[in-house]
């Protein structure tokens, strides 16, 4: 009981280094949402994007404008 003690005490230390690596941790988990959510968002956005442009994908023998080639 006493070496778990002394370990958690760390010669005196203990009360600088533990709130440290707790701020490390709640830092790196709160950029690792961050990062999720971002990424979401982005796969979001092209589907999106991709679904825009599906629908605007020209008919065959066409042009993308909608004319056949020669200015009608």
């Amino acid at each position: 009981m006493d070496g778990i003690r002394a370990f958690f005490e760390m010669d005196g230390y203990g009360v600088y280094v533990w709130p440290a690596f707790a701020v490390t941790a709640i830092v790196l988990i709160g950029l690792a949402l961050a990062s999720l959510r971002t990424l979401r968002d982005n796969e979001e956005t092209l589907e999106s994007l991709q679904g825009q442009r599906r629908r605007r994908a020209p008919v065959a023998g066409g042009q993308a404008d909608g004319t056949d080639g020669d200015g009608r």
